[in-house]
């Protein structure tokens, strides 16, 4: 007799949008997966990556138990073997070399799955080293110092209300791509359409015209960059033509007339002049940000990832203040989420430069220090050299700037451990891996996706099929490592229940739960009484009582932003006349490496060529479909040309998470795949000075016919 065929309802997890799924199945074997129409976010939105959650979950490759590296082959080992192996190293190095040799790599898909932003801490405390490092430094890191230095707290970010705006600036963003970032915004084609329909407009800045830019009301190229000028002429302009609006914020800024003071060298011709982009229209889109009721800027990963990313990020926030767009509908808001609620007091607010690392004098932030760093502080020998290495869920050979040099210094650890469950061109290197369960075979909450969402609701997802006995969560793998190296130290550590516990505590006492007085008087059980999700409202203005600064207050500039500031000032014209500047490019079937694993998200015309403008390849005497040879400082690749008038003269663009064939490497699929990895081009010295994040746009490169 067949199995029942039964219907589960949950998120997807692969990408920020967060998309409600109806799961089909039937036994062990997926059906069919679409959108959830009863989702109050996603409202039956999907994107392919979605359906391509049953493929990780059957894909051979997928490691189910632990194995070792036995010289040139790995061999399947227990659990108990692995964390008493693990263990001892781990022990061992940190005692031979001190309690900082040993250090850790959290990748993008942390953030993604609860049991590891809930528990990693366990292993953390276990281990006792102050080296952290992550993907946030190669992405988002600029977001989180600019919320820390105006608003108190890393995760006080708002995000636009782009249900209500009438005039959205986007740049350096492909929200059709991402299905947003740093904003939580599922259906976003028909979100954006929506503010044409009732009136408004969008434009999108950016080198590249992306899928944005094609359906945008105006776009408009900008060297790659040079968007501190743009941002900090706008924001000359308002003071200029007198177009400063703070509404109900203005009692609370401080330092307002500095801001006046420190913009008045960046004029609109200056920015022309950098940027490309003409003084009249600099001075227009402030005029616009100032003058419609309900306008926003935002900007992304081509504003963040550069070597002023976080002059950017805070100019966007300042434009946003001086126009009385922030805390205000249509705007920027704050998300009110279940779980993990921002007001003044709570946990986790960060910390800036509070130490800096061994050889760049790099600061660390929140207790992590730049990636760009990671390689160089295992391969420089000296007191504080990093010996041992564990990852969860990271790639940063192919994810983290200049990957060769990364690729020699994870060969050179003594010992490396991995909780991930492929093979890779990152734990190819490892002596032990340790695989959680698939995010089908697992519950979720996402924690950090609600707290950026352009709408509020909370969704909690049952595991879709039951995981295998011998495997293990990625929460008993950090529990259970973290008591095992504690024993070896003679420490006592207290473990952690299970977080779906950790969430419904949370979540009661919440804004939404019943010691908050609220009507709802939330609480897991009661949020499992909703498959489809709940929705709790829609954004509103809150920024004034969440404010986490000390006194209260919106304090404005920071010495950091000043120093910043005048060297932005002081930066030069480039003086390489035959230099092009490498920018990356998303896909909405791609987020991280390891999905070119998928053939459904791989499938379908090629998109890691290298797309360059028809008069750089006339000028380099190159044609359509060449093979070419890229240099940059710190390498070179080859790869196949395309002619495209959608990147601006002067510009190439190579998108990020390719270059798969590799000896070592254990994954079918995408090791037939062509393609280079963009990041052995891109340089780990490029960095933005103010936070250390990695400048992966914007990099010098040179092309050549192979």
């Amino acid at each position: 007799m067949p199995a029942e065929i039964k219907t589960h309802y949950r998120a997807c997890n692969l990408c920020e949008a967060i998309c409600g799924l109806e799961i089909k199945t039937q036994g062990d074997q997926v059906l069919s997966i679409k959108g959830d129409k009863q989702d109050p976010l996603s409202r039956g939105y999907i994107c392919p990556k979605g359906t391509a959650m049953q493929d990780i979950y059957t894909d051979p490759d997928r490691l189910r138990e632990p194995v070792k590296r036995v010289g040139d082959r790995w061999e399947k080992i227990s659990w108990e073997e692995a964390f008493a192996s693990v263990a001892d190293k781990l022990v061992a190095v940190q005692q031979e070399h001190g309690a900082d040799s040993v250090a850790f790599y959290a990748g993008n898909p942390n953030v993604h799955n609860y049991g590891s932003m809930t528990h990693a801490s366990v292993l953390r405390k276990a281990v006792q080293s102050k080296m952290h490092f992550s993907a946030t430094s190669l992405d988002q890191l600029p977001h989180h110092l600019t919320s820390y230095t105006l608003y108190g707290h890393q995760s006080l970010i708002p995000v636009p209300d782009i249900d209500h705006t009438q005039y959205m600036l986007i740049i350096g963003g492909n929200p059709l791509a991402s299905n947003g970032s740093i904003m939580t915004v599922p259906d976003v084609p028909k979100r954006l359409k929506a503010i044409q329909q009732r009136g408004g407009r969008f434009i999108v800045i950016d080198p590249r015209r992306s899928e944005t830019a094609e359906i945008a009301d105006q776009h408009l190229f900008i060297r790659p960059g040079t968007d501190a000028y743009l941002l900090m002429a706008m924001i000359h302009t308002l003071f200029a033509e007198d177009l400063i609006a703070t509404g109900h914020l203005a009692e609370l800024l401080v330092g307002l007339d500095q801001i006046g003071e420190i913009c008045q060298p960046f004029t609109p011709e200056l920015a022309e002049q950098r940027t490309g982009i003409a003084a009249e229209q600099v001075r227009q889109l402030a005029r616009d940000m100032a003058t419609i009721e309900g306008a926003v800027c935002y900007g992304r990963m081509g504003v963040s990832v550069q070597v002023f990313g976080t002059l950017c990020q805070w100019a966007i926030q300042i434009i946003n203040i001086l126009t009385h767009s922030l805390d205000v509908r249509g705007g920027m808001l704050l998300p009110s989420p279940a779980f993990g609620y921002i007001k003044p007091g709570e946990s986790g607010a960060g910390h800036f430069a509070a130490f800096h690392s061994r050889v760049s004098g790099l600061p660390e932030f929140a207790g992590e220090l730049p990636s760009t760093v990671m390689a160089e502080e295992i391969l420089t020998e000296g007191e504080g050299q990093i010996r041992a290495l564990i990852t969860t869920a990271g790639n940063p050979v192919l994810s983290a700037p200049n990957g060769q040099q990364m690729d020699a210094a994870l060969s050179a650890l003594d010992f490396m451990v991995c909780i991930d469950f492929y093979i890779n061109e990152t734990t190819q290197h490892a002596d032990i891996i340790l695989p959680p369960t698939s995010a089908l075979e697992h519950d979720h909450y996402d924690l950090a996706f609600h707290r950026l969402a352009v709408h509020n609701t909370t969704r909690f997802n049952e595991a879709v099929f039951q995981p295998p006995v011998n495997s293990k969560h990625d929460w008993e793998i950090f529990n259970q490592l973290g008591l095992a190296i504690a024993a070896r130290k003679g420490m006592q550590i207290k473990v952690l229940p299970p977080p779906d516990q950790l969430i419904d505590m949370g979540i009661q006492r919440g804004p939404y739960g019943a010691n908050a007085g609220h009507e709802l008087a939330l609480s897991l059980d009661k949020i499992k009484q909703h498959p489809h999700g709940l929705d709790i409202g829609p954004l509103q203005p809150s920024l004034t009582e969440r404010l986490c600064t000390q006194d209260g207050k919106i304090h404005l500039l920071a010495d950091y932003l000043s120093k910043d500031i005048d060297r932005l000032a002081k930066m030069g014209e480039p003086t390489e006349k035959d230099q092009l500047l490498l920018i990356g490019r998303r896909h909405i079937r791609s987020n991280n490496s390891w999905m070119h694993n998928s053939h459904r998200l791989v499938k379908g015309k090629p998109r890691w060529q290298l797309l360059m403008h028809p008069d750089d390849l006339a000028a380099r005497q190159l044609h359509d479909q060449a093979q070419v040879r890229i240099e940059s400082r710190v390498g070179a690749v080859e790869t196949q040309v395309l002619s495209s008038d959608e990147v601006m003269p002067g510009v190439v663009s190579l998108p990020h998470g390719w270059g798969h064939r590799r000896t070592g490497v254990s994954l079918e699929i995408a090791s037939q795949q062509e393609g280079v990895s963009c990041n052995d081009l891109t340089d780990n010295k490029l960095v933005d000075q103010a936070s250390g994040n990695a400048a992966l746009n914007g990099v010098p490169v040179r092309v050549f016919a192979l």
